[in-house]
């Protein structure tokens, strides 16, 4: 770390004129197609502090999509990092292998769910984790429909897009997208027709008959799920609808695949999200924070599934990069080491005890849910319709923004607000930041 304090420091108005000097730059020479939530430019940061160009020292309660669970700038990840470098870069583990690749692989059997014998093999990103779990589940049924969910994020390659549930901005104009795959209803109990009581069983049932009518099962090779939906908005799915999909997987020899990118590795309160459902999944995809900030994603699972494609079919030439396995074998000691899943869980209930009381003083906060350091509220109006508030949650970001604190939004309708602070955020700086959601909240809803 840099040994910045762990406190909120203003100095400009936000964005300062250097980092509007790069948003010009940026518009420039970047395509219009990558967008960014805010002109806020980073230059460096420490654990739950963002220092940008201007020398604000912002708070993150992005952890750059769930990736700095560990901080930023975690002293045992830089020195990893610094060690490997000074070493090898790169050598392609298909080509002369290394001793990261193994033990990381290692690593991940033994804290993925389940004491069965696993296999892994690594990659760049959670899409190509993703797309790389359908292709084994594909090579070990012998089939080839794959059922993914409503409301379901998964990549943005071709195959992930497919997945993929949401059109804008993820999918729009760039189809034809890969066949055989078939969307089925989430149980989403805050928006289940009939009430949060029914919502499991219910969508399970619709589930079973569609899958026979639309599918068959005998031609289904896997289901794809979230144990908590990100980007749809953290739906935390109804009690045991995860189970009894499972279930019914093991009963029609179908793969489960857990896709736990942004759940995993301690962020939920536990080690994965797939632990408080009571579920084993035979496929689990994980990247983000794997690595304590540079890019890397595995595929683990069952030995015999993750060995059925033919030798030489899995791989990449950048897949388990060596820095990055050193810094993901750091990252995981230091979720050990620091209890992060406990820290998590200190975190969601702190945040769940003040959004809790902020929801009672706003009707538009329609509900609050998720787990561990994965929380979030879905805005809409205060009638009692529940139509999405977009724009609400889009004044409140930017409210956030302005006073120092990265907030990131989601959601299939663009309504809620997700909080995802690393892991090693102190007290002082958590509640510093849920006063100024309030603040910001009350000013956009005055």
């Amino acid at each position: 770390m840099t040994g910045v304090t762990q406190e909120r420091l203003l100095l400009t108005e936000l964005p300062g004129p250097a980092s509007q000097a790069l948003a010009a730059r940026r518009r420039a020479a970047v395509s219009s197609a990558v967008s960014v939530g805010n002109e806020l430019y980073i230059d460096h940061g420490d654990g739950a502090i963002l220092v940008d160009v201007d020398g604000n020292h912002l708070i993150d309660f992005g952890s750059g999509i769930a990736v700095a669970s560990v901080g930023h700038a975690a002293p045992p990840v830089v020195a990893a990092v610094a060690e490997q470098a000074a070493k090898f870069a790169h050598t392609c583990f298909m080509v002369t292998p290394y001793p990261g690749y193994v033990e990381l692989c290692e690593q991940l059997a033994l804290l993925t769910p389940g004491s069965h014998e696993k296999r892994s093999a690594l990659f760049n990103s959670g899409a190509e984790a993703v797309e790389n779990a359908i292709k084994v589940a594909r090579a070990y049924t012998g089939r080839q429909a794959v059922i993914a969910f409503d409301h379901a994020y998964h990549g943005r390659t071709n195959l992930t897009m497919a997945l993929t549930a949401k059109v804008q901005p993820y999918k729009d104009g760039f189809g034809p997208f890969a066949p055989e795959v078939y969307r089925m209803g989430m149980a989403y109990p805050y928006r289940w027709p009939t009430g949060p009581e029914h919502c499991a069983e219910e969508a399970f049932a619709d589930f079973v008959a569609k899958a026979h009518v639309q599918v068959g099962e005998e031609h289904v090779a896997a289901v794809i799920v979230e144990p908590i939906q990100g980007e749809g908005g953290f739906i935390v799915p109804a009690p045991g609808f995860l189970k009894m999909v499972a279930d019914w997987c093991t009963e029609n020899g179908v793969v489960f695949i857990a896709d736990e990118v942004q759940t995993g590795f301690c962020r939920t309160g536990s080690w994965f999200a797939s632990e408080h459902e009571g579920i084993v999944p035979d496929l689990v995809t994980t990247a983000k924070a794997l690595a304590g900030g540079l890019p890397l994603a595995a595929l683990t699972g069952r030995a015999e599934i993750m060995d059925a494609p033919v030798v030489g079919g899995l791989g990449g030439t950048f897949g388990g990069n060596p820095i990055s396995c050193a810094a993901a074998l750091a990252a995981i000691q230091l979720m050990k080491d620091a209890d992060l899943a406990g820290a998590a869980r200190r975190i969601g209930d702190r945040i769940g005890a003040r959004l809790g009381e902020l929801a009672q003083a706003h009707p538009q906060i329609g509900e609050v849910r998720g787990r561990g350091a994965m929380m979030a509220v879905e805005i809409v109006r205060p009638d009692g319709s529940r139509t999405p508030d977009a724009a609400l949650a889009k004044a409140v970001i930017a409210g956030c923004v302005r006073r120092g604190l990265v907030v990131l939004g989601c959601g299939t309708y663009g309504n809620v607000l997700r909080f995802l602070p690393p892991l090693v955020m102190p007290d002082a700086l958590l509640d510093d930041a849920l006063d100024i959601l309030a603040e910001s909240f009350a000013e956009a809803t005055a």
